[in-house]
């Protein structure tokens, strides 16, 4: 086809019109994908992803966050970088998240009045309360948030002198792990001797009784009673062998405790001894509603209510059916209709009722040991006790799981596979363009 000066015109007029189109239907996407923003997490273990725990605990946020980050920005060893990765994927899920930097070698006033010692540090700012932030960890970040939404400081008080579990000890029995926890949300504890105290602190938010391993005296049961009196809330950990002297505290709340040990034979399908009884229905309550994992209870005694009592019982955790209560000792354990009972079977109750103008709380669970250094790692022990927390202290907004961490996976690759790998980038490649193209151009010069 022969061009004239009119072909031209009208192809020039056709190419200019398909370009006017392209860059208008290129500028229409733009405006009107510019206030989405979509983003997709490839990584194996979706580190980059916030779990539903620290979105929930998010939502409850009502006023913003002023996030400052005192760090350099050298050109080696950069930190405001990985601090941004970091902060982004929550201020997407909270748009009033603030970042800010700080470098602290050029406003050394600055740092010291946030108290910051580490370059990367983070002073975090929630409803005019701050706490300083030293690792870039989900787990970390969301136990500080929630330890500035706290009104105030919650005292718990856990009784001591009778061989009971420490919350700030480290033996299998212990609950150090559980009181470690504990403290990263805002918790502060104390021990309460009675053989030094009086009374109860009057400022403790929840008395924790973790397994006594000898009787208490009848003096200091009065005291406990008395606390509840008073409209005390109470943690109870009560183990299956012995209430330990505590039968007076067990009639105050309207308990029928009968000794014996809760046998799941359903728990040998986990590879569990059958004394580990296997929670198998929650109630619905605050504290179990983000539940979203099973519960173990190592060697636990059942939890009644007896015929009549002031507070309001729930049973929170029950087993199978197929468990019992085993009253004649574990050694040959056997169903026997006339003195065990049949499942289900309560291993951890909520009682709760009205003192003056506030609610009085207490939360009775059938083994020290599910929340023991040895056994608080099993399962989703560990979300049921600090939720058990959370609503003991009045706190229940703040009730929620614990992030879980994620594991990321990375790939690990021997010498002679990275050498594999650089060779054949750097050279088979390449030559093989090389090839594939000489081979191409000597055809078309042939043809």
């Amino acid at each position: 086809m022969k061009m004239n000066t009119r072909l031209r015109l009208q192809v020039l007029a056709q190419n200019s019109l398909f370009l006017v189109l392209l860059i208008a239907l290129v500028a229409s996407i733009a405006y009107l994908t510019k206030d989405i923003d979509t983003t997709w997490d490839l990584t194996q273990s979706r580190r980059n992803t916030l779990s539903e725990a620290t979105v929930g605990v998010l939502g409850q946020i009502s006023g913003p966050i002023k996030i400052t980050a005192f760090a350099t920005a050298d050109a080696e060893g950069d930190l405001r970088r990985p601090i941004q990765d970091f902060i982004r994927p929550y201020q997407r899920a909270k748009e009033d998240i603030s970042l800010d930097f700080i470098d602290p070698r050029e406003d050394p006033v600055a740092r010291k009045k946030a108290g910051v010692r580490v370059n990367g540090e983070l002073v975090i700012e929630l409803n005019g309360r701050t706490d300083n932030l030293r690792t870039l960890n989900e787990q970390e970040l969301v136990n500080l948030l929630l330890r500035l939404m706290r009104s105030s400081e919650r005292l718990v008080s856990a009784l001591d002198g009778h061989g009971e579990g420490k919350l700030d000890g480290s033996a299998n029995f212990d609950l150090g792990d559980f009181g470690t926890q504990l403290g990263a949300k805002g918790f502060r504890t104390v021990t309460v001797n009675f053989a030094v105290a009086q009374d109860v602190p009057h400022n403790t938010a929840v008395l924790v009784i973790a397994g006594p391993r000898v009787d208490l005296l009848p003096g200091e049961v009065n005291r406990i009673n008395r606390y509840l009196e008073n409209g005390g809330n109470l943690l109870w950990l009560a183990d299956y062998d012995s209430l330990r002297g505590m039968d007076a505290v067990a009639e105050y709340l309207g308990l029928d405790l009968i000794d014996g040990v809760v046998i799941d034979p359903s728990a040998a399908m986990q590879r569990l001894p059958a004394s580990f009884a296997l929670a198998s229905a929650y109630a619905e309550h605050p504290i179990m509603d983000p539940m979203d994992s099973n519960t173990v209870f190592p060697y636990s005694r059942r939890i009644a209510a007896g015929e009549s009592s002031a507070f309001h019982f729930t049973p929170l955790v029950e087993t199978t059916s197929g468990a019992w209560l085993e009253t004649s000792g574990l050694r040959n354990a056997s169903f026997d209709a006339d003195n065990d009972l049949r499942g289900p079977i309560t291993v951890a109750a909520a009682l709760e009722r009205d003192v003056g103008n506030k609610k009085q709380r207490v939360v009775v669970i059938g083994t020290s040991r599910g929340l023991s250094n040895e056994f608080i790692g099993l399962l989703g022990n560990m979300d049921l006790g600090i939720s058990a927390m959370n609503w003991l202290a009045g706190d229940d907004s703040l009730i929620t799981l614990e992030p879980k961490t994620r594991v990321d996976m990375s790939l690990e690759l021997s010498r002679p596979m990275m050498a594999l790998i650089g060779f054949g980038f750097l050279v088979i490649l390449p030559l093989g363009f090389l090839i594939s193209g000489g081979v191409i151009w000597w055809k078309r010069r042939r043809s």
